[in-house]
């Protein structure tokens, strides 16, 4: 592997150096309106700092680090699937009459330090982070006025954790911040009503959803906008192309926000600012559109369980060659880990990231603000990836 990495590095460090291609522009530079329309929505340029940066750091924490069991579908498998090892795991651990809802007191996050997450984020060589600001189970981790003593500030630790995060990740560190959402929630009464009229009707999306991204953006101004969870509802449901516009005209992170393709059942893998077109996606080839690799460290779950075996944790080497195949291909690779119910970074997955951090310190020039070369790989050599360095940036 060592072998492999390195002469991958030296490729695309020699080979086929990029030339920058300098243009005139003649007038002021004006911002463009974008209308309420995905060909004109997708028209909008990418900020040039996602495809330079690579690499990011994704955290799913929220009631699911309660049980940490499974995985952070709990909720689902237990009360809508009821799968017989999360039912056990219940019946064994938890009082008769337990419901999800009882796991909120639980979530203490009493060992939550910001700065020392954003230490360590720093430390792996990430250039951005998404933190899941709510997930299907509709749980805020801050206090919105939509969600009803249904967050972190009113249930559990009393605290604001996107507003904890975001200031030390911006007053420590080098990264871009983001957030994550989802737009369904699995039991909302509103939206199974919505579901029941076909959709035809938009009272979850129009007084809970949509005004929680408007109520993200403007009070914390996220540089991602990581959507997720369409619940199988068209983007007209989701009023996306509005929210949209008003994000790339009007929002106060208009100029650097980049948004990904999960807007709508209709929208994966073609609308959007990059593409993700499913979980741990990785074509092995280069696409004409920017993509993102989001993947996890635990090959079973998003959020942190407690039941996980060692070999069920992705090792250095298969993570650093996730990390150049992705590259090499055009990608960004957005690396997850599931914090405790506590607030900490299990050891495991914080050595992890400080391992990738210490290669990156080494062969980071291969990486980042990197261009892909005419071909990905050699075929006739195993593990070896191609690379173009662009000279604009080195």
């Amino acid at each position: 592997m060592a072998l492999a990495m390195g002469a991958w590095r030296r490729l695309g460090s020699l080979q086929h150096v990029a030339t920058p291609v300098i243009l005139l522009l003649l007038g002021s530079a004006c911002a463009q309106d974008y209308e309420p329309t995905w060909d004109s929505l997708d028209s909008r340029p990418l900020p040039a700092w996602f495809d330079e940066a690579k690499f990011g750091i994704f955290i799913h924490w929220g009631l699911f680090s309660v049980p940490s069991f499974g995985s952070e579908w709990f909720w689902w498998y237990w009360q809508k699937q009821h799968m017989s090892c999360y039912v056990r795991f219940m019946k064994a651990n938890y009082r008769p009459g337990f419901t999800y809802e009882d796991f909120g007191p639980l979530f203490t996050a009493e060992f939550f330090d910001a700065n020392q997450w954003a230490d360590i984020f720093e430390a792996s060589g990430a250039k951005y982070m998404v933190l899941t600001s709510k997930h299907h189970e509709g749980f805020t981790l801050w206090n919105s006025k939509y969600s009803w003593n249904w967050n972190s500030v009113d249930v559990g630790p009393k605290r604001d954790i996107v507003a904890e995060l975001a200031k030390a990740i911006r007053s420590k560190t080098s990264l871009r911040f983001g957030l994550y959402h989802s737009l369904f929630e699995w039991f909302n009464p509103l939206f199974l009503s919505d579901e029941s009229n076909l959709f035809k009707t938009r009272m979850f999306s129009f007084t809970k959803s949509l005004p929680e991204l408007y109520e993200l953006v403007t009070k914390y101004q996220p540089e991602i906008v990581w959507s997720d969870g369409d619940g199988d509802a068209p983007d007209v449901y989701w009023n996306s192309t509005g929210f949209l516009a008003w994000l790339y005209n009007e929002s106060p992170v208009r100029d650097t926000v980049v948004t990904n393709d999960r807007w709508g059942q209709d929208c994966i893998c073609k609308h959007g600012g990059y593409y993700t077109c499913a979980d741990r996606y990785n074509p092995g080839h280069l696409l004409n559109h920017k993509w993102e690799n989001c993947m996890t460290i635990d090959k079973k779950s998003w959020g942190y369980r407690r039941n996980a075996k060692i070999e069920d944790y992705l090792t250095i080497e298969e993570l650093i060659e996730q990390l150049v195949e992705t590259v090499s291909c055009g990608g960004n690779l957005l690396l997850n880990i599931g914090p405790t119910r506590e607030g900490l970074i299990i050891p495991l997955f914080e050595e992890r990231l400080r391992q990738i951090g210490s290669w990156l310190d080494v062969n980071g020039e291969a990486i980042y603000s990197t261009v892909p070369w005419k071909a990905q790989n050699d075929t006739a050599t195993p593990g070896v990836w191609c690379i173009c360095l662009d000279i604009e940036h080195h």
